[in-house]
Order: structure tokens, then C-alpha cells, then sequence
């Protein structure tokens, strides 16, 4: 049962992520496994699911009407044997969490204090920039600042108050002039932010209920925090962060943090999840966790 059901899902997997390398990756199994996996399936059917070249793979037509009948089936059939698990009193089995990368540093400390607490359980913590269907992609939990999680889901909050932080290296603050307003930032020297979805990131700003967005103009665009906090160290320009990312470099006076009343802090991560009817007992524990760790900090604010 557990073997055919997971040719189901690797079949599901390759279609959802259009790649057996990323496929395998989510699945935690190598490549050449996964191709097994399914050309046994492939042959047991006698019929072809997948065209694939070199470069790309494609359901076909025949794969594709499989995928939407087995889709729902699977989930139903998930669901069911998460059901039964749950009846356990010992939490077992794996645990997939979709997360930001700073969302991912923020619950990092959570997730391996639960796996201290219960040896029987393991945790597939992903971390990217997309914001990302967790029912479709096969997560139990995801991670975003609370006005991100979508309303569909049920959310816990789970980290501090974040606060964004502009910055600048020594050097750059030593040849210009220091910005007090948003309106005094030199637009050709902030270095600009492609988000996710490959739209460019307007800077906010806020102070006594005035707010104000910023489009950035430098000639260096980056999508990757760690190589723009290397860029703004080396004195490319103003850069603009999530504080957990440069704090250390402030508090070491390696950056100068410049406008600083003008970014009030914001909301905080959210644990969010969609409605369970059998949650497992691995599942909850963790949300017991989070529930804990949520009311300490509660109880310090």
C-alpha cells in the first residue's frame, strides 16, 4: 500500500514541480530512484506518463488525465492514514515546514527543540522567497510575516515585531550626506530589491501615521539579502533590510543605520496551517510547541 501510494505521489511531484531533480529533492530520495519509481509505475500501467527530453518534462496526455483523477484521491488517502496515526500517543514520522529565510532563522530553535523532544520525529524545513501553496505543494506548515499568510489559514503567531533597517557602510556616510527624510535618500545610490515574483520593491517608510514609498534606482539590483548586505559593506550604497539581517553589523559599527524613526516595526512571523479534521500526533505537538513558545513571549510583552 505505502510503496504504491508513493509512486502516486512521485507522480504528483514531478507534475507539480515540472522537474524529476526538483521532484526528488522535495521527496527526499536521489534522482535515479525516482525515475525507477516511475517507470515501474509507467510500465505496470503500460502506457507513458511523462515526455521527457534533456532539457524539460511534460505530461502527457495520458499523464496528465491520471494527475487529476489520483490528486484528490491521494489527499483523501493521506488523510485517512494521518487519521489513524494520530491515534498514536508517541509523534512520529516527517514534519514539512515552507518558510522565508528569516522566517526559517526564527522558528530554527523551535523546530530543534521538538526534534530533542521527540526522537522519532524528523523536519523537512524548506526556506525560499516565493510565497508558496502549502496544500499544493505537500507542506504541513508554513512560515511568512503575518500579512502575508493567506486568509484561508489558520495562524499562530510566532516570532518578535520585526523592523526593516537602512543602511550604508562608514565609508559611503564619510563621501555623502546623510539622509534625514525619505526625501533626502539619493535614489541613484539605494541599491534596488527584486522580489519574488520578480516585481521591484518599493521602500516603506512611516512616522506619525505619514507614510511614504520609496522606487530605488541604484544600477545594482539584487535578489538575495546576504549578497546585498556584501554589496552595502563594500560601499555600493544604501541598502534596505529586514533588521535580523544587519543587526550585528549595526551594533559592530560595520553599518551605519540611517533613517531610523522612519521604520516602525511591523508584524511579526506567523505559523500558519489550514484546517485539520485528524491532525497527527507529530503535527500536534508541534503546534502544543509553538502555542508555548507564543505565550512566553506574550506573557514578556
Amino acid at each position: 500500500m505505502e510503496s504504491g501510494l508513493k509512486a502516486l505521489e512521485s507522480v504528483l511531484a514531478i507534475a507539480r514541480r515540472g522537474s524529476f531533480r526538483a521532484a526528488a529533492i522535495d521527496l527526499g530520495i536521489s534522482t535515479t530512484a525516482l525515475s525507477h519509481t516511475v517507470r515501474r509505475l509507467e510500465t505496470a500501467l503500460g502506457v507513458r506518463l511523462f515526455n521527457r527530453t534533456t532539457r524539460s518534462v511534460s505530461l502527457t496526455d495520458a499523464g496528465r488525465e491520471f494527475v487529476e483523477r489520483i490528486g484528490p484521491a491521494v489527499t483523501e488517502i493521506r488523510g485517512a492514514m494521518d487519521g489513524a496515526r494520530s491515534q498514536r500517543r508517541t509523534p512520529s514520522g516527517l514534519l514539512r515546514i515552507n518558510a522565508s529565510v528569516q522566517a526559517g532563522r526564527e522558528i530554527a530553535p523551535l523546530v530543534l527543540a521538538f526534534l530533542r523532544r521527540f526522537p522519532q520525529m524528523q523536519v523537512d524545513l524548506v526556506t525560499e522567497g516565493r510565497l508558496v501553496d502549502i496544500v499544493a505543494e505537500g507542506f504541513d506548515l508554513g512560515i511568512r510575516p503575518a500579512d502575508l499568510v493567506p486568509r484561508d489559514m489558520i495562524a499562530l503567531s510566532v516570532g518578535r515585531p520585526q523592523r526593516y533597517a537602512v543602511v550604508a557602510s562608514p565609508e559611503w556616510i564619510a563621501a555623502h550626506d546623510a539622509p534625514q527624510t525619505p526625501a533626502d535618500l539619493p535614489l541613484q545610490e539605494c541599491i534596488r530589491v527584486r522580489l519574488p515574483n520578480g516585481a521591484l520593491f518599493r521602500w516603506p517608510f512611516e512616522r506619525d501615521g505619514e507614510t511614504v514609498q520609496i522606487d530605488a534606482k541604484g544600477r545594482l539590483t539584487l535578489d538575495e539579502a546576504a549578497i546585498a548586505r556584501a554589496a552595502v559593506l563594500d560601499g555600493a550604497g544604501i541598502g534596505f533590510f529586514i533588521e535580523q539581517d544587519v543587526i550585528d553589523d549595526i551594533a559592530s559599527g560595520r553599518l551605519i543605520r540611517l533613517l531610523e524613526d522612519w521604520t516602525p516595526s511591523r508584524p511579526g512571523f506567523s505559523l500558519y496551517y489550514p484546517g485539520r479534521r485528524n491532525p497527527s500526533a507529530g503535527f500536534a505537538a508541534f503546534l502544543a510547541m509553538a502555542r508555548d513558545v507564543a505565550a512566553r513571549r506574550s506573557g514578556q510583552g
